[in-house]
């Protein structure tokens, strides 16, 4: 059977975690329509990617939002893939889960690529080491995070666990002026990772407006992108604006 996945483009407002909940929960609503059996959300997609704040605002995984998250993947029996922001300690992680349709906590990755210029103090980066592919339902899926797909290493180690998926919450983001265009680079970013790996990559971004840190003003511009292991693009987000985006993989 082919697994059918929504790319689920939300706008992600920084700090507004209710709202970006309840948006969250719109998309649930369509994916379920539209007959997703798994649904994939953008990165840092409840507080907003390097935001300040989230030092104070983000929980631990497992924790609360991780709960409302298996909440949600109960109600709507689906699996869902999203970023998140996780604190543990001191340090502040930008991380990515994936809950089954029961509302298990089947996996977790750490952002490795947090690039520690944007934000003081910055995130917390994981390990290429850690990286794994989980099996679910007879697929092995694989989790990396945004510039994660900019590192060699990274997409090695990813290849080597052989999955037969990998998913890739994106925070995408370019000054105004430069999308609609900005869009193909995220397009080439997906298909060289697909290729580099040798499996699917689903590639969700969000849309809205960075508030904070130094890049304040730039927009997430969607455009999410699903890619095949040959790296041919499978299916392409709005620009600019939220949507709901329906994916083949075929059964292995």
């Amino acid at each position: 059977m082919p697994l059918v996945i929504a790319m689920c483009q939300t706008f992600v407002v920084d700090g507004d975690r209710e709202g970006n909940f309840r948006r969250i929960e719109y998309a649930l609503e369509a994916a379920k329509a539209k007959g997703a059996q798994l649904a994939c959300f953008p990165e840092s997609a409840l507080l907003g990617w390097v935001n300040p704040e989230a030092h104070q605002l983000a929980y631990p995984i497992p924790g609360a939002d991780s709960d409302r998250i298996c909440d949600l993947a109960r109600k709507y029996g689906m699996m869902i893939c999203i970023g998140l922001e996780e604190k543990d300690g001191d340090r502040l992680y930008g991380s990515v889960i994936l809950v089954s349709a029961k509302g298990e906590l089947l996996a977790k990755h750490r952002k490795i690529n947090v690039l520690p210029e944007l934000m003081t103090p910055p995130y917390t980066p994981g390990n290429v080491a850690d990286i794994k592919a989980v099996g679910v339902d007879g697929r092995r899926i694989g989790l990396l995070v945004c510039a994660d797909t900019f590192m060699g290493d990274a997409l090695k180690k990813m290849a080597q666990q052989k999955p037969d998926l990998v998913l890739v919450p994106y925070g995408w983001a370019a000054e105004k002026e430069k999308w609609p265009g900005h869009g193909q680079a995220l397009k080439d970013t997906v298909c060289k990772a697909a290729q580099a790996i040798g499996a699917p990559v689903i590639g969700t971004d969000c849309v809205g407006l960075i508030t904070h840190g130094p890049w304040t003003g730039r927009t997430y511009g969607g455009e999410s992108v699903a890619a095949d292991a040959a790296g041919n693009v499978l299916a392409v987000g709005r620009d600019r604006d939220e949507d709901v985006v329906m994916v083949k993989i075929p059964a292995k």
